[in-house]
């Protein structure tokens, strides 16, 4: 079954540690997931506030908004 799932971060979250931060990714973009590779920076370079996105690869693709979505 696929899924269509609407990430809104175009950054990632910082996880403190005692020693040492850990950078988890909020964009749904990287590589490495769950933790940041700095893939938001292409949705930070190639999105526009309000518009849905189709990512395949580095391409980014507007679509129609998919409808409602669900807050977790």
């Amino acid at each position: 079954m696929a899924r269509l799932i609407k990430h809104t971060a175009v950054g990632p979250k910082e996880v403190p540690a005692s020693d040492q931060s850990a950078w988890v990714c909020m964009c749904g973009l990287s590589k490495n997931y769950p933790f940041c590779d700095g893939s938001h920076k292409l949705a930070r370079q190639q999105e526009a506030e309000g518009k849905t996105y189709l990512f395949d690869g580095d391409t980014a693709t507007e679509i129609a908004d998919p409808g409602p979505t669900r807050q977790v």
